[in-house]
């Protein structure tokens, strides 16, 4: 009975040997999460139990236990890089059959799916729709969309004005102050927004202020210079708004006369201008003609309503408008919630995706299948797939790296253990041989 006592702790120190140098061995594989070995004692059972005076009959392997506690994740300048500050695994396909990792060493194929190091598996995630709106409850493969972003038309442009209630007023029952786009003297003060066409052309709009009375302004837009139709504002007058403003600077209505004019005249009053006849052209040698391209069929909606009459001077805050050129995928940038982000060259940022994190009941009862992957069991359970930063998730580090948990110096100090374990066990069956051969000198 002491030989197989002493052969069940050789073979116990042994696999306590084989974890601890296996731990040793991937201190410096990233998102490598410790084994720890765990031993249960034998006992041998007569028919009717133990009885009070049983003697042990050695140690068996239990266990070899993952330890899921986080790495140090450092930093490493490589946007695909990823670690996982919290709970939570990464999700791979290779062709349907679903590995989950913590180790974020991704990178893109010829295809641009995003990858596990080796190009295996693909990491999944959350797909976006025509909008750039993510499309959750679905996994798909990741993939990095490199192709232009296509331009869009202006439909709105807003901005906050200030216009100095003591300016002097401009009176443009004189032939001299008539506006003139070309002479400063006929308007107050000007603004200047980029816009842009169907196609991505941008054009520049301008508009004109003009003082007409204490609480009143005229205003005159014009694109490119020209009307907002393509005719010349020399020949054809623009057509003026007035905005009117009460006795605290506010503004209370902006009037637009119908065009074509009708009999007898109307107007539109609202807190917005709207254009609707934008025709996009150029000129060329002083010849002006449409480029082909067209305005937003919803047409262009000036927001005035943020324009006070206060004494203080003529100023515009940044306008903001929602068209842009076409634009050419410049970086990327992954946020903590792994919202995959692109960025253009026409300075629009577009979601092209989003990671998953998949979660556990029991992390233990994962099964290792190398690669420094898992895969679920019925121990484990079924995963919960959801966004990073969801629940218990955690959330994703882009341009970093989760390192491996072991603990150097306290493996060091199991493998001085476990050597001894392995000595004295030896030693109790090198001690029971010597008792047999006396007993055999005996007789």
């Amino acid at each position: 009975m002491s030989f197989n006592i002493g052969l069940s702790g050789l073979y116990a120190a042994n696999k306590q040997l084989d974890v601890t140098g296996n731990n040793i061995a991937n201190v410096a594989t990233t998102g490598f999460k410790s084994s720890r070995a765990e031993f249960e004692d034998v006992y041998s059972a007569t028919r009717l139990g133990t009885g009070s005076k049983t003697v042990g009959n050695g140690v068996r392997l239990a266990n070899v236990s993952q330890q899921f506690g986080q790495g140090d994740v450092s930093n490493t300048g490589n946007v695909l890089d990823m670690g996982i500050q919290g709970n939570g695994f990464f999700v791979l396909s290779n062709n349907g059959s679903l590995t989950y990792t913590r180790a974020g060493t991704f990178k893109t194929d010829k295809e641009g799916y995003v990858t596990n190091s080796d190009g295996t598996a693909r990491l999944q995630g959350y797909g976006v729709d025509a909008n750039g709106k993510i499309v959750n409850g679905v996994l798909t493969d990741l993939r990095i969309d490199t192709s232009n972003l296509a331009p869009k038309s202006t439909s709105t442009v807003s901005s906050t004005i200030n216009l100095n209630s003591t300016s002097a007023v401009i009176d443009q029952t004189v032939a001299a102050n008539k506006f003139d786009p070309s002479k400063t003297e006929t308007f107050t003060k000007s603004f200047s927004t980029p816009i842009f066409d169907t196609q991505g052309n941008q054009h520049t709009m301008d508009q004109y202020m003009v003082k007409t009375g204490a609480n009143t302004w005229d205003t005159y837009t014009l694109i490119d210079g020209r009307n907002p139709d393509g005719s010349d504002p020399t020949v054809t007058a623009p057509v003026a708004s007035t905005m009117s403003f009460d006795s605290t600077g506010k503004l209370t209505s902006v009037s637009t006369p119908v065009t074509p004019p009708t009999t007898p005249p109307t107007s539109v009053i609202s807190s917005d201008l709207k254009i609707t006849n934008w025709t996009p052209g150029s000129v060329t040698n002083g010849v002006w003609t449409t480029n082909g391209a067209a305005a937003d069929p919803a047409g262009l909606t000036i927001a005035m309503a943020n324009t006070t009459q206060f004494n203080a001077d003529t100023a515009r805050s940044i306008p903001a408008q929602n068209g842009y050129a076409t634009g050419q995928i410049t970086n990327l940038t992954i946020d903590g919630s792994g919202v995959l982000l692109a960025n253009f060259s026409n300075n629009q940022t577009k979601p092209i995706g989003q990671i998953s994190l998949a979660s556990f009941t029991n992390e233990q009862g994962l099964q290792p299948v190398g690669g420094t992957s898992w895969k679920e069991t019925y121990a484990s359970g079924i995963p919960g797939y959801d966004a990073p930063e969801t629940g218990t998730l955690g959330s994703i580090v882009s341009n970093s790296l989760e390192e491996s948990n072991v603990n150097l110096t306290n493996e060091l100090v199991d493998l001085i253990k476990a050597q001894s374990n392995y000595q004295a066990n030896a030693k109790t069956i090198s001690t029971q041989s010597t008792i047999m051969q006396t007993i055999i000198q005996m007789t």
